[in-house]
């Protein structure tokens, strides 16, 4: 009787001897599970809003009130009430782009195949960066929405680089976000942040898996779970889903109250005397990395401080370190990721803010 050949394996012939290697997984059904749920969540959370949204952007050429103060120069003081009133109108504006990061995040770890995502991710350094902050274009997610993602792509062993250039793309990269900014704003402004943009997404996420060489080197430590193809797919979802949501929505919550009952202290009134000083466009850039804010929440934060005084040097930062991270979104990740690596970027992004604030204060006046 003929050799057996077991399950999973094929016979491959060179110069009459026979080797074994394995089967290609069986990537198809997972794959198109996720596109499927990826695209029609997206078109309803974020494509076909942004769409309407452009059209009111194009004929008012402004985003509304800012979530901050609304249309006065100063937020609440400190308070109960500020911090629930900042949480209810945040939270009224992200919570479905919440829910589709975590069902995407944890789809991410149950369905997508991890020998796949590290093929893809993790051939080169330079190409996993390029292909993570490319894959985050279409994604269009603020930065705590996005996270559950990011988790998801580490579980699976997508390597630092790739996976930091997936979480800094996407509200960096926003490009609904810059086409706001041309209907409202200025096209220097978007200038600047699409080109300090693209550093701080392709640089940081480089130098952050350059120079944390054994934290990248942890991506490859372990087995990626396997997707779609043991036991239960839905019911693994499910535990996934419950553990990510546990891990990352009890200390968001806290800290969009706290930061929203000191959103007072962190943007003060504004005194159309500080001008371009190094000092204020450095606490505006601190400021912006910690506080959190719905996708293009900046550009009508913004718009309202210039109507009352404030320069471009800190609009500027203000423009570039709001959407990029968040103290609440750096906590949320904070598992997954180093905190070398968190306080990495953390800095990283507020020098940038900087950086743009005197750039743009030396180069144009809105």
């Amino acid at each position: 009787m003929g050799r057996t050949v077991p399950p999973q394996r094929k016979i491959v012939v060179d110069n009459g001897n026979a080797a074994r290697a394995p089967a290609i997984p069986p990537y198809p059904w997972p794959l198109v599970i996720f596109l499927v749920v990826a695209v029609v969540g997206l078109f309803y959370v974020k494509w076909n809003p942004y769409y309407h949204k452009a059209l009111v952007a194009a004929a008012k050429h402004t985003l509304g009130a800012s979530i901050l103060s609304g249309n006065t120069p100063v937020a609440p003081v400190p308070s109960w009430e500020a911090a629930w009133g900042y949480a209810a109108a945040y939270f009224r504006a992200v919570w479905q782009a919440v829910v589709l990061g975590l069902v995407l995040g944890s789809l991410t770890e149950v369905l997508l195949p991890g020998q796949l995502l590290q093929r893809f991710f993790g051939s080169a350094r330079l190409r996993g960066i390029a292909l993570g902050g490319a894959a985050a274009v279409p994604s269009m997610m603020c930065t705590c929405c996005v996270a559950p993602v990011a988790v998801g792509m580490r579980k699976q062993s997508v390597p630092v680089g790739a996976a930091l250039a997936y979480f800094l793309g996407n509200p960096v990269l926003n490009p609904a976000t810059l086409v706001f900014m041309a209907l409202t704003l200025s096209w220097q402004l978007v200038v600047l942040r699409l080109v300090v943009g693209m550093v701080a997404v392709f640089g940081i996420s480089f130098v952050a898996s350059k120079l944390m060489g054994d934290e990248a080197a942890e991506s490859f430590t372990h087995e990626p779970t396997p997707a779609g193809t043991q036991g239960n797919w839905p019911l693994r979802w499910l535990r996934s889903l419950g553990r990510l949501a546990l891990d990352s929505l009890p200390i968001y919550v806290v800290m969009v109250l706290l930061l929203g009952a000191a959103r007072a202290l962190l943007f003060p009134a504004i005194n159309p005397h500080w001008g371009d000083s190094i000092w204020v466009i450095a606490g505006f850039a601190v400021a912006g990395t910690l506080f959190m804010i719905p996708t293009a929440a900046e550009i009508p934060i913004v718009q309202t401080m210039l109507s009352f005084g404030l320069s471009t040097g800190p609009a500027a930062a203000l423009l570039v370190t709001l959407p990029a991270v968040s103290l609440p979104s750096l906590l949320m990740i904070r598992n997954s990721f180093s905190t070398r690596v968190l306080v990495f970027v953390a800095v990283a992004v507020a020098v940038l803010g900087v950086a743009s604030g005197l750039l743009a204060g030396q180069l144009f006046r809105l």
